[in-house]
């Protein structure tokens, strides 16, 4: 069972940092991770030029997360329905369906502690895969 003050921390992060994807700030972005925090994800790999899919530590995570605002594609959106959480791990799902049409589908794993992201993993489906290789 989820406790409320687990469930409020982790809508506070997820509040927090959808907006600020919506918004592409980049400061409110990067105030939500911790000093050595991690992102990993397909598109690391790809921004960055790089064999690893992982970008750690603030410095480089301000360089990824800019090159993300700007590539972002159109099918790139925000459509999700909630998310689970014991308080220390957040997941949820931008499923391809949406009542828009289709969009990217992605599964967001974060870890939190002290209220910041030490580590965000991003799974990609077929579909935002496929959206990748054509850029």
């Amino acid at each position: 069972m989820i406790k409320p003050a687990h469930q409020s921390e982790a809508e506070r992060i997820c509040k927090l940092w959808d907006e600020a994807l919506g918004n592409k700030d980049l400061e409110a972005s990067l105030a939500l991770y911790a000093d050595e925090a991690s992102i990993e994800s397909p598109l690391v790999q790809h921004l960055m030029k790089t064999p690893a899919g992982i970008v750690q530590g603030k410095d480089n995570l301000r360089v990824f997360i800019t090159r993300v605002f700007q590539t972002n594609p159109p099918q790139r959106r925000r459509f999700k329905q909630g998310f689970f959480t014991d308080g220390r791990i957040i997941t949820w799902e931008y499923p391809r369906v949406t009542p828009d049409g289709e969009q990217m589908e992605l599964v967001e794993i974060m870890e939190i502690d002290k209220g910041l992201i030490r580590r965000h993993r991003v799974y990609w489906g077929w579909y935002a895969l496929s959206l990748l290789r054509e850029h």
